[in-house]
Formats: structure tokens, sequence, C-alpha cells
């Protein structure tokens, strides 16, 4: 069962699974260019929507949560992650009724925002705030309202700057940061992922790039249009740690 039998609310059509797979190539690539060691897991056959790994789990400094996702077709996926990231942090696990995906919870520094969404809930977010609190984090629930996970809205993007959306720009939650704050028609682009004093921002947003670049940062452009199809962004398709 390949990724492109996953779940959607896209309307960009259906994914094509061969150029998915090239695209997913170059984003490896990308990560290895900026000097990280990258692991490739198994495909988890049965779990089309495996491939948007960020989900599955929370990994921080200090502690590695195994996460209970919400959507039901998704619940399982976690399980494939455990004994690898043991061997990386202590593990702790969100138990049902709650759930909590990772695309939900931006970390800040040593602060998370934890999106309550339709996928993450009240208890799974106030769960994995506890685990949070015990390791020496800190941490405060976002209501998510448009898009699927909170970062599909907002992200950091270096230091104490937020990229997001025109809508969670007026949040209280983010009013000590920093902002850039998308064109309405690049929304997609919050999904850029900070890593090693370079952004990944998916390519195909010109007036985006151009407000990062005013960041001094490196910025590396990704075609991940297949993953777009399928609900996805660039935060998704890895863990970072």
């Amino acid at each position: 069962m390949d990724c492109v039998q996953g779940l959607t609310t896209s309307n960009l059509g259906t994914a094509d699974y061969t150029k998915m797979l090239l695209q997913h190539a170059n984003y490896i690539n990308a990560l290895r260019s900026i000097g990280l060691e990258v692991t490739i897991l198994d495909a988890l056959l049965g779990y089309p929507d495996a491939y948007f790994v960020e989900d599955a789990a929370v990994v921080t400094p200090n502690v590695a949560v195994i996460t209970n996702p919400g959507a039901p077709s998704r619940q399982g996926e976690e399980r494939a992650l455990e004994s690898l990231l043991a061997s990386y942090r202590e593990v702790a696990r969100i138990q049902a009724p709650g759930t909590v995906e990772g695309g939900d919870v931006l970390m800040v520094g040593n602060h998370f925002f934890v999106g309550m969404s339709e996928r993450t809930n009240e208890e799974g977010a106030r769960k994995l705030g506890h685990i949070l609190e015990r390791h020496g984090h800190t941490w405060e629930p976002v209501a998510v309202g448009d898009g699927l996970h909170l970062k599909s809205s907002v992200n950091i993007v270096g230091g104490d700057t937020l990229l997001l959306t025109r809508v969670y720009a007026g949040r209280a939650e983010f009013q000590e940061y920093n902002k850039i704050i998308l064109d309405p028609a690049e929304e997609y682009a919050s999904n850029t992922l900070w890593i090693n004093d370079h952004l990944l921002m998916p390519a195909g947003f010109p007036r985006t790039k151009s407000q990062l670049l005013e960041l001094g940062l490196d910025i590396v452009e990704l075609d991940i249009s297949e993953a777009r199809k399928m609900d996805g962004g660039l935060t998704c398709m890895s863990l970072r740690f």
C-alpha cells in the first residue's frame, strides 16, 4: 500500500507515486547536505500515511514521546518508532483516549506550543504537556482553526522569529515573537523547516522567499508537490533531533 492511498483533504489531484519517491530522495539529500545524519525507515505496510513520520512521535532534547495519532487509520504507526527512539532518548507515551499528532507540536527553544485540532484532542495535549513539564520544558495549548495541524500555519524560522499566516499572527500566544506574515496566496509556505542555519522551504513561493532572505540564512527550495497533495509538508516528512 503506497502513500497515494492515504488521507487527504486536498483538491490538488492524485499524487504521483514515482514522482513522490524522487522528491523524497531530494529531501533526504538536502538534509544530508546541511550536516544531518539520516536514518531511513522501512516501509510500513498497511499504513499509507506513515510517510509523514513526524506525526507518530515528538522528540525533544530530553525525551521522545510516542504519540497516539488522532486519525484511526494511523494508529499503530507509532509502534514502529518506539524501539529506534529508545536508543536515543528516554521514551514516554500518550495513552488513549488522548490523541496527539506531531504536526500539532511546535518547539520554540525550550517552549512548546501544542495545537488542539481534529487530530490532537484536549486530553492528549494535556498529557503531552505533563510529560514535557516533567522533563524540564514549558508548554501551552493553542486552538487550531484552519489547517490540518498547527504547523500547517505556524513555524519557527530562526531565533525568536515565526513564519505564520495572518490568522495566527494576531493570536495572543505569539505576541512576544518577531513575525513574518505570509501573503494569503502563499500560506502553504508556512511549513518551512529551520535547521542548522538553513531554511528548507517549498518551491514556488517567491514572495515568501523574498521575506525569508532578509533573515540572512541559506535557503534551500524543494519541490514537494506530491506530498502537498496528501496534506503534507516539509516538517512532516522527518523527525529531527
